[in-house]
């Protein structure tokens, strides 16, 4: 057998065991936050306590000279962002823009990083699912983060756009109804075609045998 052939990847159970904390210290603890302080001192104070848990959980990490995870570095400039904004905003226009303008500079920091040597989707995988050494070398591989990484500056570019529109064309009460349910059919498709098309290259690679099962 080659050395290809026995590689596998994590399973499902190990990926999520190695995310989920990601996730939590990324999006839980600062939305946590945000309704928190958005009951006890207002909209300000909110946005500006879950940006200052964000900046604390970087600055943390810089110390301990711990890798920091991409994750964490797209949540703080979405969450930056949005606080740039929530303290200039006076109006619901200029609030419901805040997600166009997240989604958009996501979108140009994929589109961006699709330049450089490490995609950021190659940044992001070591987040959600750590490869075996030399995996993230091979050519295949690495088609796939470039592929996901100009995939994902789409989807984030696509639904600004489209957000804004809907903004702009539509009444606050339609813009909510509409948003609410495209925001999450996207992002659950882009998600499913995502990970079909990881596991469509890990099967080319080698990375999981036949036989393999979810845990």
């Amino acid at each position: 057998m080659s050395d290809t052939a026995a590689v596998q990847l994590p399973r499902p159970r190990s990926i999520a065991k190695h995310a989920v904390p990601h996730l939590v210290e990324a999006t839980v603890i600062p939305a946590a936050l945000f309704l928190i302080f958005l009951h006890l001192g207002g909209l300000t104070l909110a946005a500006l306590t879950a940006v200052a848990w964000g900046y604390v959980a970087l600055g943390r990490r810089v110390v301990r000279r711990q890798r920091i995870p991409a994750l964490l570095i797209l949540s703080s400039v979405g969450l930056t962002v949005r606080t740039v904004i929530v303290i200039i905003n006076g109006n619901a226009f200029i609030y419901f823009l805040q997600p166009v303008i997240v989604a958009g500079v996501i979108g140009m920091i994929f589109l961006l990083s699709a330049l450089t040597p490490r995609p950021l989707v190659h940044r992001l995988a070591g987040d959600f699912c750590p490869l075996p050494p030399g995996v993230t070398e091979r050519i295949g591989v690495r088609r796939l983060f470039l592929g996901l990484t100009l995939f994902w500056a789409a989807v984030n570019l696509g639904n600004a756009a489209f957000t804004f529109w809907l903004l702009v064309s539509q009444s606050t009460v339609v813009f909510v109804a509409i948003r609410g349910i495209t925001g999450t059919a996207v992002t659950a498709t882009a998600v499913a075609i995502t990970v079909a098309w990881s596991w469509r290259v890990a099967r080319l690679e080698g990375l999981r045998g036949p036989s393999s099962r979810l845990a």
